[in-house]
C-alpha cells in the first residue's frame, strides 16, 4: 500500500511538472502569473542589494548616514544601492522605481540591464526615465513578441493610434502630431502589409481623410476603398492625384495666412501658424497619404516617364517638407529606398522622421532605413528571421529605437472596419474625383 501511495505521489508530481512545462511553452502568460511572477518577485526582494552591488550600482553612503551606522550598530559602512520603491506586478512582468544616488544617471542602469535580467530570472529588463533622479525598471517575464497580445486598455487620441507592441510590453503608438511622416521598409512577406492594415483600421475610426497610392493595381489598398477619400492604382493616376494634394496644401496655407491678418485686440491664443490653431468650424480635416511600393513612382522607361517621375518626386518632397502645418501626413512604404531609386529619393527620405524596418534582404536596406538615425539598430534589423513576420525595428530622428511586432489582423476584419466607418470619411471636394466607389457596388446588399 505504501508503494502504491508513493507511486501515486510520484505520478502526481510528474504530471504537475509536465503541466508547468507545457504552460511555460504554450501559455507563457498563464505560466508567468502562476509561477514566474512569485519567483521573480522573491528573487528581486531577496537579492536586490547584492545584485546592485555586483552591477556597480551602489555608492558610498552620505557622511551623516555613515556616522549613524557606526554610532548605532558599530558595523562596517558598506555602499548602498539606489532606493527602491514598491514592486508592482503587471500582466507581463514587474515594475519598480529607483531613486538614483547623486552622480548616477539613466545610462548607468541601462548598461546593467542584461545582468539584472539574469540575476532575477526574467526575459528582459528595460529602463526608462520618469523624472530627474527617478527611473523605472520594466521587467518582462516572457517574450511578448512571440504571440502578440495588445493591452486591453490602450489610450487613443486624435491622430495617435496603437499599431504594434514593443518588446517592453508597452504599445507602439503612431502619433502623427509628434512624428508627421514615416518610412516603412520591409521585404516580401516581412509583415509590412500587416503594419499598414492595422494602421488603416485604427485610423478608420477617426474623422481623418485617408488617401492611398498603390501602384500594384490597388491590390493592397483596394479592400479599404469604402473608407478612402482617394485612391490611385498606377503611376498615371498618382501623377494626377499628387498635384491635387499639393494644391490642397497651398489652399490650406492661404486659409492660415488669412487667419494671420491680425487685427488689434485679437487674443494671442487665436494667432496660429498651422491648422490646429484654427477654430473648429474653420479647420480642414487632416489627410494621411499612404504610398505603397514607393519605388514604382521612381521607375522610368522613357524620357516622358522621367519627366513625370521628376514631377511626382518633387510633389512628394513638397508634401513632406510643408504638409505638417497644413495637416497632411505621409506614410511611405517600400522594399528598398535609397539613392539608387533616382533623383530626389535621398531628399525625400530625409524628411521622413519616423522609420520602421521589417525584415530586409540585405544589410544595405536596413542602413537605408536606420543608418542615418540609429546606426546601432541596423544589425538588429538585419537579424530579423523570416519565421517572425511582423517583427520590426522602429526608430526616429532622436536616435531612440526598439523592437516591435504587429498583431495579426485578417484582411476581412480590416475591410469590415473600413466599411463600417465609411461615414466618417470627411468631405474634401478636391479629392472627390479620385474617390473609389467600387465598394458600394460590391456590398452584400447589391
Amino acid at each position: 500500500m505504501a508503494d502504491l501511495v508513493t507511486l501515486a505521489e510520484l505520478g502526481g508530481a510528474l504530471t504537475a511538472v509536465g503541466g508547468v512545462t507545457y504552460a511555460r511553452k504554450a501559455h507563457p502568460a498563464v505560466y508567468w502569473s502562476m509561477v514566474g511572477l512569485p519567483a521573480a518577485t522573491a528573487r528581486l526582494l531577496v537579492s536586490y542589494g547584492s545584485t546592485m552591488d555586483a552591477c556597480g550600482l551602489t555608492v558610498q553612503p552620505s557622511r551623516l548616514r555613515a556616522l549613524a551606522v557606526r554610532a548605532t550598530t558599530r558595523r562596517e559602512v558598506r555602499p548602498v544601492p539606489p532606493r527602491r520603491g514598491l514592486v508592482r506586478p503587471t500582466a507581463t512582468g514587474l515594475r519598480v522605481r529607483l531613486r538614483l544616488a547623486p552622480g548616477q544617471e539613466l545610462a548607468d542602469v541601462a548598461a546593467s540591464c542584461e545582468r539584472l535580467r539574469h540575476a532575477w530570472g526574467v526575459h528582459a529588463v528595460h529602463v526608462r526615465s520618469i523624472k530627474p533622479g527617478v527611473v523605472e525598471l520594466l521587467l518582462v517575464g516572457y517574450d511578448v513578441l512571440r504571440d502578440v497580445k495588445m493591452p486591453r486598455r490602450v489610450e487613443r487620441d486624435f491622430l495617435a493610434v496603437p499599431v504594434a507592441l514593443r518588446e517592453d510590453a508597452t504599445p507602439f503608438v503612431r502619433d502623427y502630431r509628434a512624428i508627421p511622416h514615416q518610412l516603412v521598409l520591409g521585404a516580401t512577406l516581412s509583415g509590412k502589409a500587416m503594419f499598414l492594415r492595422n494602421l488603416l483600421a485604427e485610423l478608420a475610426a477617426q474623422p481623418v481623410a485617408l488617401v492611398g497610392i498603390d501602384c500594384k493595381r490597388g491590390v493592397e489598398l483596394a479592400p479599404f476603398a469604402p473608407r478612402l477619400s482617394a485612391l490611385a492604382t498606377d503611376p498615371d493616376e498618382a501623377a494626377e492625384l499628387l498635384p491635387v494634394l499639393v494644391q490642397e496644401m497651398e489652399d490650406r496655407y492661404d486659409l492660415i495666412r488669412a487667419r494671420q491678418s491680425i487685427e488689434p485686440g485679437v487674443p494671442d491664443e487665436e494667432i496660429t501658424s498651422d491648422i490646429w490653431g484654427l477654430p473648429d468650424d474653420e479647420r480642414p480635416a487632416p489627410i494621411v497619404l499612404f504610398v505603397d511600393e514607393v519605388a514604382e513612382l521612381f521607375l522610368v522607361a522613357t524620357r516622358k516617364d522621367e519627366e513625370r517621375r521628376d514631377e511626382m518626386v518633387t510633389q512628394l518632397i513638397r508634401l513632406a517638407q510643408l504638409g505638417r502645418a497644413a495637416g497632411i501626413y505621409l506614410e511611405v512604404c517600400g522594399q528598398r529606398f535609397g539613392a539608387e531609386l533616382g533623383k530626389g529619393a535621398t531628399m525625400l527620405r530625409a524628411q521622413l522622421t519616423g522609420r520602421v524596418c521589417h525584415r530586409v534582404n540585405d544589410e544595405a536596406s536596413a542602413k537605408m532605413a536606420l543608418g542615418d538615425i540609429a546606426p546601432e539598430a541596423v544589425y538588429v534589423a538585419s537579424a530579423i528571421a523570416p519565421e517572425a513576420p511582423g517583427l520590426a525595428v522602429v526608430g526616429d530622428s532622436s536616435g531612440g529605437w526598439s523592437r516591435i511586432r504587429t498583431p495579426y489582423l485578417s484582411l476581412a476584419d480590416a475591410a469590415a472596419t473600413c466599411r463600417d466607418s465609411a461615414h466618417l470619411a470627411p468631405h474634401i471636394s478636391a479629392l472627390e474625383a479620385f474617390r473609389p466607389y467600387a465598394s458600394a457596388e460590391l456590398s452584400p446588399a447589391g
